[in-house]
């Protein structure tokens, strides 16, 4: 098996996935600021099982400008899993693949998956094993080519009602998986409130250096990455919400870690690499990928004089001219 996690330099700064924000040009940006593995959105296994090609796509990456890459399936049906996970090692070939058990999103959860998953650990075990049979096993479905052997990952939360991430892991850390993300954050807390280090921490001993153990959670500045690696002696740290905008949070956190010290990017900087982004987003998807673009602009412009009526003006655009006018 090609297990890129062990070959990583510690402490690994990765791109968690988030539905909707990391695609293709976002990861290729987060990249390119040194993120060290990127994550796909979340993809249903079941629409890759009844062939959804849009779905698949969804897990498509560019293998000169974004590995390792993982991509990331959900889902609540073992065989869903075992199907899907056959032909992305055949024809998407990622590094990885991770299953989601940590999304709190509620049609996720209302569809038996993501974190709803950690109270049903027996369901989770047999879709943990089918996906690995799936990365290992021939023969392929439909023709789909040679396998790619690939290591399995998960993602999950602190809690979720009654069973703690640490109670899940007990029962599951026999199974050959080789990295755990995990929020420090329990379900009902969802993106809010105190980080639970003591938890992500007892993870950690429990696995050992079998399995790698990335931190997610609350990291918005490199002073937070900080914190979090000293106080739960991960191996990495996942960065989702403090990347918003913010891309070269990367950058921020190794320059920090390092030397202690990071620059902050000035206005200049930022319009150039908004610009830069929306051009990728713009050769991806045309039209609709500016319409998808305005998101992001709201985000990287915000916190400085003007910035709420720049914002006001950048979520209406439509082409990349209009984006450079008002940003000029």
């Amino acid at each position: 098996m090609q297990n890129f996690w062990k070959k990583l330099k510690r402490p690994i700064i990765a791109l968690a996935p988030m539905a909707g924000i990391t695609d293709q040009p976002f990861r290729q940006i987060c990249k390119g600021y040194g993120a060290d593995v990127v994550y796909s959105e979340m993809a249903s296994a079941s629409a890759i099982f009844y062939n959804k090609k849009k779905t698949l796509g969804i897990t498509r990456f560019n293998s000169q400008k974004e590995s390792p890459y993982v991509a990331q399936l959900f889902g609540d049906k073992p065989e869903h899993f075992l199907f899907a996970a056959k032909v992305i090692a055949r024809q998407i070939r990622p590094d990885g693949i991770d299953i989601n058990f940590g999304c709190p999103a509620r049609k996720i959860i209302a569809c038996n998956a993501g974190a709803a998953l950690m109270n049903n650990i027996s369901l989770a075990r047999e879709i943990i094993e089918a996906t690995l049979e799936g990365v290992s096993s021939p023969p392929s479905p439909k023709g789909y080519g040679e396998i790619k052997k690939i290591p399995v990952s998960i993602k999950i939360r602190s809690g979720v009602k009654k069973t703690t991430a640490l109670n899940f892991i007990k029962k599951i850390k026999d199974l050959p998986i080789a990295a755990i993300m995990v929020h420090g954050r329990t379900l009902e807390q969802g993106f809010a409130g105190e980080i639970d280090y003591d938890m992500i921490k007892n993870i950690k001993k429990e696995v050992g250096e079998k399995i790698i153990v990335l931190a997610n959670g609350g990291i918005l500045k490199p002073e937070d990455a900080k914190t979090m690696l000293e106080k739960t002696g991960a191996d990495g740290i996942g960065l989702a919400q403090g990347v918003l905008g913010k891309p070269w949070l990367f950058k921020q956190i190794k320059d920090f870690l390092q030397t202690g010290s990071y620059r902050e990017f000035e206005l200049s900087e930022i319009k150039g690499v908004a610009i830069k982004h929306a051009e990728m987003m713009y050769k991806k998807r045309g039209k609709q990928g500016v319409v998808e673009m305005r998101k992001h602009l709201a985000w990287y412009f915000k916190g400085f004089s003007g910035a709420a009526e720049l914002r006001r003006k950048l979520v209406h655009v439509k082409t990349i001219s209009e984006i450079k006018k008002i940003l000029k």
